[in-house]
C-alpha cells in the first residue's frame, strides 16, 4: 500500500509499506494491505512503518489518518522524532 505522512511544512514519508501501526484516539490500531476504508484521529505517539527494507518508527503529535483504496494518508500536526 502507498503511505504518505505529511505535516503542514513538509513531507515526512512517502513510499510502499506492508503494515503501519497508529496511536489512534480510541487506542492503537494497525493497517495492512487491502484494509477497509477508514478515517481516524490520532493521538501523540509512535507510528510504526514496516517496509520491504525494514521497520521504522516516527512519533507524531496528533493528526488524522485516511485509508482508501490501498492508500494511506497521514496528516500529522507535527513529527517529533524520526
Amino acid at each position: 500500500m502507498q503511505l504518505d505522512i505529511i505535516t503542514p511544512d513538509r513531507s515526512v514519508f512517502s513510499g510502499e509499506a506492508s503494515s503501519v501501526t497508529f496511536p489512534g484516539s480510541e487506542g492503537q490500531f494497525q493497517v495492512l494491505n487491502g484494509h477497509a476504508p477508514l478515517v481516524s484521529t490520532l493521538d501523540r505517539g509512535p507510528v510504526t512503518i514496516v517496509t520491504a527494507s525494514g521497520q521504522q518508527t516516527l512519533t507524531v503529535d496528533g493528526g488524522v489518518v485516511e485509508v482508501l483504496r490501498n492508500r494511506v494518508l497521514v496528516l500529522a500536526e507535527a513529527v517529533l522524532a524520526a
